[in-house]
């Protein structure tokens, strides 16, 4: 019963909609066709002043070709001529499409006018060539025939020409404005008559489809705000009329999967806040790491600046005192060349260390192994730091039951070591002893160098192997001695960790792999 009527309904609209599409259909041929000939009618315009403006060019030429001699501006005369012979050609061809299209009542005398025009401006020109011919010897002002072509011809003559196509197609222009402003207001009036006409009709045609239809519409617009409301338990009645059943059902189904697919939906989204939160948070920690590690290389920067400038600056000194001293003798000049080299060896020991974090960052750390006895090689270091460093003492427990033999580059572990003792002595309490004990760890060995003295913090101690870092405590340096310690002891295949107790002390242990069968 719904499709009949919709049916009926719909061919009245299609109706009503082909004649609206067809009147706009042959309003908009006509007003193209109108607009097509007011454009072809302004090009004619736009030719005419433009042949006028290249006339009085060629003409003014001309006047000079007779005031300066017969050879004056030819080659500008010839393309004068030349633009004026294709304009008229243009002017032609515009004026026969115009009269095709509009008739000849409305363009008549337009070709013909140009026909004539284009024999004045040659006159013209064959009138300028007679006079430059003629061997008149009086003066120009004084040459009637001059005056003639210049007062009649030219300014009575062919402006009144030019002027005259020019009017003609202004009222040509202004025909097609008049028509193209008759079809406008045509199809206004055409517009209000549809309009008034089939406005009732469709105004009654929805209001006896309204009524038709409210009670199932109003059923399932219910039935949509409970789903929009969330409420995914509701259900619509599948009781209605037969057109309305298959959109009942499928409206059913579609809670049904809705209710499902929100239930997903929170499950998912509470999965994905879990991961947005959890990469936030790694996003922030990141960040920060980023900013710390920023500004310890640009506190590096200023320590290296500052490192290289001291010996710099001691050098140029140096050398700039002795050179201003006239009679300087030989152990001035020995005792300035001794401190340029004692800081030509400190810039080159900062180079060293440098080059070599570099290198173990870039995994092009390259050592030299061979196999050692650990404890003769410890004993040996022992004796060398207690002879160098007389005010301390240095104690050697070895716990280990066996001797233990270690591939390593001998040099570099002695300088990791060497850092290690350096740092227990700078940060010990006066008078207190430095251990190095030795002892097994599973499948390494572990040498431990214990100070006694005020300590590192927590905060400090998980940055205290960090390139770049160095603790405000006691001492000077570029902070780089157990960064290097730490690349030397992992070159090794090994570790090197540390701990402390703010008060009493750190202890920093080197891990190596080590062989346990070797002889005493």
């Amino acid at each position: 019963m719904y499709k009949r009527k919709l049916y009926l309904f719909g061919l009245l609209s299609t109706f009503i909609l082909l004649i609206a599409l067809a009147s706009a259909a042959v309003s908009a041929h006509l007003t193209r066709t109108n607009l097509a000939q007011s454009q072809l009618a302004q090009s004619l315009l736009s030719e005419h002043q433009q042949l006028s403006s290249i006339s009085y060019r060629l003409f003014k030429q001309l006047t000079d070709e007779l005031i300066f001699g017969k050879d004056a501006n030819q080659a500008k005369v010839r393309n004068k001529q030349q633009l004026i012979n294709q304009s008229i050609l243009r002017i032609k061809q515009l004026e026969l499409e115009q009269r095709e299209a509009l008739g000849e009542a409305i363009t008549q005398g337009s070709v013909e006018d140009t026909d004539a025009l284009e024999q004045l401006i040659q006159s013209i020109v064959d009138e300028f060539r007679a006079i430059s011919l003629s061997n008149d010897s009086a003066p120009l002002y004084q040459q009637q025939r001059l005056q003639n072509l210049l007062e009649i011809t030219i300014d009575n003559q062919f402006r009144e020409a030019i002027n005259s196509a020019v009017i003609r197609q202004t009222r040509v222009v202004s025909d097609i404005n008049a028509r193209i402003e008759t079809l406008n207001s045509s199809i206004v009036w055409f517009t209000i008559s549809l309009g008034l006409i089939t406005c009732p009709f469709i105004l009654l045609g929805c209001y006896w489809l309204f009524n038709a239809l409210y009670q199932p519409l109003t059923i399932i617009r219910t039935g949509t705000d409970a789903i929009a409301s969330g409420n995914y338990q509701y259900r619509l009645p599948e009781t209605l009329d037969d057109e309305f059943t298959d959109l009942v059902k499928a409206l059913n189904s579609m809670i049904a999967r809705l209710s499902e697919h929100e239930d997903k939906a929170a499950a998912y989204r509470k999965q994905l806040e879990f991961e947005v939160e959890t990469r936030t948070r790694a996003l922030k920690e990141a960040n920060s790491k980023l900013t710390q590690i920023d500004a310890k290389r640009r506190q590096f920067m200023a320590d290296v600046s500052h490192e290289l400038r001291t010996p710099l600056t001691i050098i140029r000194g140096e050398a700039q005192v002795t050179l201003r001293q006239h009679s300087a003798d030989n152990d001035v000049y020995k005792e300035t060349l001794q401190t340029i080299l004692e800081q030509a060896v400190n810039l080159s020991k900062l180079v060293d260390d440098l080059l070599l974090l570099a290198r173990a960052e870039m995994h092009e750390f390259t050592l030299d192994f061979s196999k050692h006895d650990l404890h003769a090689l410890l004993a040996q270091q022992v004796r060398l730091w207690q002879k160098v460093t007389k005010s301390r003492e240095f104690i050697l427990n070895w716990t280990l039951p066996q001797p233990v033999d270690v591939f390593i580059d001998e040099g570099r572990i002695i300088q990791a070591l060497t850092i290690l003792v350096e740092n227990a002595h700078k940060y010990s309490r006066e008078q207190e002893p430095i251990a190095i004990n030795v002892s097994a760890c599973e499948s390494m060995v572990c040498i431990h160098v214990v100070d006694i003295g005020d300590g590192i913090s927590s905060s400090d101690l998980d940055h205290i192997f960090e390139r770049f870092v160095r603790l405000k405590r006691k001492g000077d340096g570029m902070g780089l001695g157990l960064s290097i310690a730490k690349a030397i002891a992992e070159a090794h295949g090994g570790k090197l960790e540390a701990k402390s107790t703010l008060g009493e002390g750190s202890t920093f242990t080197l891990m190596l792999p080590a062989d346990y069968s070797g002889d005493a």
